[in-house]
């Protein structure tokens, strides 16, 4: 989507429009209304769950996943979240994709739920559930947003499970291609298709087939010949029921394609059927976070570090910064980082602001160049990007920040710092997970015949542990194992290695937000200062853990340029040492390991084609981001191997995809 009169590609979306006055809501922009005046509660039980045979055909299930054409309102998902709450027999993970053009600001959302809630057939724990949805509700920029609600998160009586909520912002015509998942049923709701064509279109109603599960079902409360048409094309057996309200009819369907259903070897095949049981090698943020995900699943983890203790390399940090990025094109690079960092923000969030780990929520400021700030700025007074950056001259950072900066900045909203050994130490402490240190894992046994487990095995060939899953999360060590592995690993591409130096010391510094901007600072709580970080090639010279004077100065004269501080003559100064991995595009490695055998018919044009070892699973290559990318890495891996919805569009899980390298080398030998 491009800003008319800038020729930006824009992330932000417009709000949706809407008019209170009339008792039932109305969109402005299609110039139709909400629901119903019988309710918008009422319809969506009427319509969409009875009409899909809910609750029964979740029961006993350990997931459902819904797709929902329009979110409008969101009255359909609490509905669904209500009937899932209430029902004794629910599926242990609730999935819900909804698409949607123009979303709600969170203030017009709480209005219309208040009004619902008025209602005779508002469902008990409406208000609740409408405030969790309310506090969770993103950004209004395009792509997926991925939210979680947990079974207590809207009633005084817990209930195990949680509900996933994947909310969809942009044209569905473009989403709906790179949604990648399968689906047990399907909403279609929204406004009438005089009002909304696009979302009726035949093209639209035929991706939903590539998305249907066998036993797959549709309702919607529309009756209107090209729709009932469209879906009979995408290969579904349709009907009528009786409809809600001034409705006669409604209409429901259930997927009836004797088609083969071919799933590429890099996307999930069906969800993990072995055993729940998993070896993760690396203990710092990555390996911490994928153990707490999987251990939250029902796995047993065990954690492998060649150091004694968790958090020893770059995680050891006593802080790291995590925010998004923003480019005049918002390309795949912006877009991953918002993505990573939005969801840094709403899994570090809590635990800051609960006090389990230190850090702050507050805000970040990224300071710029004028140039390059102009550029940016350009696009922030043309676009908006609300809830997740804005631009600041230099006064107003300045006074923001409590420091003399040296230039206009970004605010990115959604920005904070934390401490990422206590990240780490809180993961692995979850039920379920095991650490053990002074375990250097030199090679990996790749499963046989009659043993479906991968062995781990030290410098002497001795077996260190063994499992049917393995999660490669070595930070620094990655480049040694992908040596280990021959041809598999050797796909990963080219990886180089950088030593990174922080400075601290101890100071009354009047700064009051992390700053970043070719080098970083942060106050901490315990009176230091904490900036950095240098960044240079491993050398003959450099690989050392010993602290370097040239990189303290660089340090120390990079803060000073930044914020206008400095240590007083005689200070004593602290620091720390580590070793990052990083690919030449600066994006992660994240997902299914390659297998290097391939069959004459195997396509090599794109990463999601190429075979896969079940069972190898790789975080690597995280770079000075591992706090943004490892909670999203770790959701990642919970979807694969549940094969569940995919909290990223489909070309943005190809970016981050560890056969990239491989596609692309094949392409230059064509």
């Amino acid at each position: 989507m491009a800003d008319a009169g800038t020729g930006l590609s824009s992330p932000a979306l417009r709000a949706a429009r809407i008019d209170f006055s009339g008792g039932v809501p109305r969109s402005l922009d299609h110039d139709d209304i909400h629901h119903p005046k019988e309710g918008a509660q009422a319809q969506a039980r009427h319509v969409f769950l009875q009409g899909n045979r809910l609750p029964q055909r979740w029961q006993g299930r350990r997931q459902f996943c819904i797709l929902e054409t329009g979110f409008g309102l969101g009255h359909n998902f609490l509905a669904t979240w209500a009937a899932w709450q209430a029902d004794p027999h629910r599926c242990d993970e609730l999935h819900y994709v909804s698409l949607e053009r123009h979303p709600p600001g969170p203030e017009d959302l709480l209005r219309a739920h208040e009004i619902a809630g008025q209602d005779q057939d508002a469902s008990p724990g409406h208000e609740a559930r409408s405030r969790a949805l309310v506090a969770a509700w993103p950004p209004l920029l395009s792509g997926l947003h991925a939210l979680e609600f947990t079974g207590h998160t809207a009633s005084t009586n817990p209930v195990p499970g949680r509900v996933h909520l994947t909310l969809a912002f942009g044209d569905a015509r473009h989403l709906l291609s790179k949604i990648v998942g399968r689906f047990d049923a399907f909403y279609l709701d929204s406004f009438a298709p005089k009002a909304n064509p696009e979302l009726w279109d035949p093209w639209l109603l035929r991706g939903m087939a590539r998305l249907a599960a066998p036993d797959a079902t549709v309702a919607t409360w529309s009756v209107a010949p090209a729709v009932r048409e469209g879906l009979k094309a995408a290969g579904f057996a349709v009907e009528g029921a009786a409809g809600f309200g001034a409705k006669r009819d409604m209409t429901i369907a259930h997927f009836a394609s004797l088609a083969p259903h071919r799933t590429p070897a890099g996307r999930p095949q069906g969800p993990w059927t072995g055993e729940q049981r998993a070896v993760i090698v690396g203990a710092g943020l990555a390996g911490a976070l994928a153990a707490q995900a999987l251990a939250q699943q029902g796995w047993t983890c065990t954690v492998l570090d060649r150091a004694s203790r968790p958090a020893q390399g770059a995680s050891g940090n006593p802080a790291g910064l995590f925010h998004g990025a923003l480019h005049r094109e918002d390309g795949v690079y912006a877009r991953l980082h918002r993505h990573a960092a939005l969801a840094a923000a709403r899994h570090y969030g809590p635990l800051i602001h609960s006090g389990t780990v230190p850090g702050g929520l507050d805000g970040l400021l990224a300071v710029r160049g004028e140039r390059s700030l102009a550029n940016e700025t350009e696009r922030l007074e043309s676009q908006g990007l609300p809830g997740y950056a804005e631009d600041l001259t230099q006064g107003e950072a300045s006074q923001f920040a409590q420091a003399s900066l040296c230039g206009p900045a970004l605010h990115f909203l959604q920005g904070g710092w934390v401490d990422p050994a206590a990240i780490v130490r809180q993961a692995l402490a979850s039920p379920g997970v095991h650490f053990q240190g002074n375990a250097q894992v030199k090679a990996l046994r790749a499963p046989v015949e009659g043993d479906p487990t991968w062995g781990l095995l030290d410098a002497a060939g001795r077996q260190l542990a063994s499992a049917p899953l393995v999660v490669l999360a070595a930070g620094g060590g990655l480049p040694v194992l992908a040596h280990a592995m021959g041809r598999d690993l050797a796909a990963l591409g080219p990886q180089e290695v950088t030593r990174g130096q922080l400075t601290w010391f101890a100071c009354n510094s009047p700064l009051r937000r992390p700053v970043t901007g070719h080098g970083y600072a942060v106050s901490l709580p315990d009176g230091r200062l904490v900036c950095g970080a240098s960044q240079q090639p491993v050398d003959a010279q450099n690989q050392t853990d010993r602290l370097l004077q040239d990189d303290q100065a660089w340090n120390l004269a990079r803060l000073h340029t930044l914020t206008g501080l400095a240590p007083t003559e005689g200070t004593s100064l602290g620091g720390r040492t580590s070793w990052r991995v990083h690919t030449p595009d600066r994006l992660p490695l994240i997902g299914p390991a390659p297998r290097a055998e391939l069959a004459p018919h195997d396509r090599l044009d794109q990463p999601r084609f190429i075979p896969r070892h079940p069972g190898l699973f790789i975080i690597g290559a995280l770079g000075s981001r591992g706090l943004i990318w490892a909670p999203l890495a770790s959701r990642l891996l919970c979807a694969w191997l549940e094969a569940t919805p995919m909290p990223l569009e489909a070309d943005l899980l190809d970016a981050l995809d560890p056969c990239r390298w491989w596609v692309r080398q094949s392409r230059r030998a064509a």
